[in-house]
């Protein structure tokens, strides 16, 4: 399956602008439960997501192939010393024996003094078995240049939605791809927001007034649901190897796992845009 579990509202409150309640423990469960039965596997977590690499060890996850981010190395500790540290308290808390990936949350790191010994880390836990694969979790495509300076990853995690086409127009979508890097699709819904209806959207939103109104004229001729449409716009590109769908709760898990993920590209309009305001919830405070 192409649909991989996110699990940041397992152990936090989620959304910058928007935010989500956190899961309950009772019903985390049941969620990774129904998503296994229906044939989910790959799980992306982080260590900054609060509790939730914990609830996800205490639910048992070790059929499930599991990724997590890394934190900011801080400021005076010992780069190696400190990512291995913190990669094996991860495992640990997770119960696994290892990850099946590890990202760098914030991969501008790899630019800065001991970048060079951050990457050697990474690497140092690969060949110690401790990880399968390493790699970056980005916002912007232009990111990718100063990574691959570096060195060489085995994943990348972008953001890629039906607003969010810059993996794509850059690029680097198939320069991955060439690469033979795995490559996974993250914020397809926006944190929720091309779910909304015009009167759910915050009014700051407002602002796109014209990129809404074809948003909606598309989904209404898609002839789906505006999540059937999110999803449909990701997973039928055939570079993309998994498409990361955060979940608000059960109904919500079902709802995206009922429908037939098109293994063909659907009929997309120019939606695509390049406002960092919009396409990145880290601005949306400013909006």
């Amino acid at each position: 399956m192409k649909l991989a579990l996110g699990t940041a509202q397992f152990g936090l409150a989620y959304g910058i602008a928007i935010q989500q309640p956190q899961i309950s423990y009772t019903e985390s469960k049941a969620i990774i439960d129904y998503a296994s039965r229906r044939g989910m596997s790959v799980l992306d977590t982080a260590m900054g997501y609060g509790e939730s690499e914990s609830r996800l060890g205490n639910i048992g996850v070790q059929n499930w192939k599991v990724i997590s981010k890394i934190s900011e190395v801080p400021k005076g500790e010992n780069t190696s010393i400190w990512i291995n540290s913190a990669v094996r308290e991860s495992i640990k808390k997770l119960k696994l024996q290892s990850l099946y990936g590890l990202l760098l949350h914030r991969p501008s790191q790899l630019k800065e003094q001991n970048g060079l010994e951050i990457y050697r880390a990474l690497h140092d836990l690969k060949a110690d078995g401790l990880v399968k694969k390493i790699g970056v979790s980005i916002y912007h495509p232009s990111e990718l240049e100063a990574v691959f300076t570096v060195g060489e990853f085995d994943l990348v995690q972008s953001p890629l939605s039906v607003f969010d086409r810059r993996l794509i127009t850059s690029g680097w979508l198939d320069k991955l791809a060439d690469r033979g890097i795995e490559i996974h699709a993250r914020s397809v819904f926006l944190q929720g927001l091309l779910l909304m209806t015009s009167g759910q959207r915050p009014r700051k939103f407002n602002q796109w007034s014209d990129i809404w109104t074809r948003y909606e004229r598309w989904v209404f001729d898609t002839g789906l649901s505006p999540l059937e449409a999110c999803i449909a716009s990701v997973t039928g590109i055939p570079q993309i190897h998994q498409v990361i769908v955060g979940v608000n709760g059960l109904n919500h898990i079902k709802d995206i796992l009922a429908f037939k993920t098109n293994t063909e590209p659907i009929c997309l309009p120019n939606l695509g845009i390049d406002d960092e305001a919009l396409l990145n919830p880290l601005y949306w405070l400013k909006v």
